[in-house]
């Protein structure tokens, strides 16, 4: 009898995020092991969104194949970015009002990076750059958002995956990047590594 094929190295998710296992699923890709990085995640001074969502994708996978040595990681970072202003992660009901406030009636970017860093150590990267147009809020209709309490934690203050996707007028890009996994980008990783089938 020949020898067993080798087994593909594991896979660990580099976030806590439950959003992100959802979307990994539905491509097919269940993580070998969940291990959030826990890293600094302040801007820079003058750090361009773009530039701090790559930075931070780059250093959670760094933080975590340290642990994993031989396994592949995946990490993600997701910036809402009104113009060069990064929007906070609504920890607290005022952080959230402010981020809805600027968000009414005008367009913003939704950035996700992602990086897998191979069994090999070698990091690849991609971006995701999503364009979304909110429709003017009401008063009334922010005080009903941030009574629900969906905008906990949420990178400018909402979730697209929930009530305020009908705030949305217009998305041009990548939809499930605005819950904070781009799938296309995430799957031609995957797929560049071996652990996912097809052209």
């Amino acid at each position: 009898m020949g020898a067993a094929p080798p087994l593909p190295p594991r896979l660990v998710l580099a976030s806590a995020s439950p959003r992100r296992l959802d979307l990994l699923a539905r491509i097919g890709i269940v993580p070998d092991a969940v291990d959030p990085a826990e890293i600094d995640e302040a801007p820079l001074p003058g750090e361009r969104p773009r530039d701090h969502a790559r930075r931070l994708a780059v250093e959670k996978a760094a933080a975590v194949a340290v642990r994993h040595p031989g396994a592949m990681v995946l990490a993600a970072d997701t910036v809402v970015a009104a113009g060069r202003r990064i929007l906070p992660k609504a920890e607290d009901e005022a952080t959230a009002r402010s981020c809805l406030v600027l968000l009414s009636g005008r367009r913003h970017h939704v950035l996700t990076a992602v990086t897998l860093v191979g069994a090999d150590g070698v990091a690849r990267h991609r971006l995701s750059d999503t364009m979304v147009v909110f429709k003017p809020l009401s008063a009334a209709e922010i005080a009903a958002y941030l009574a629900g309490g969906e905008w906990r934690g949420k990178a400018g203050g909402y979730a697209i995956q929930g009530f305020a996707e009908a705030f949305i007028r217009r998305i041009d890009g990548s939809h499930s990047g605005v819950i904070g996994l781009p799938l296309a980008e995430t799957r031609a990783l995957l797929l560049a590594a071996g652990l996912v089938a097809g052209g």
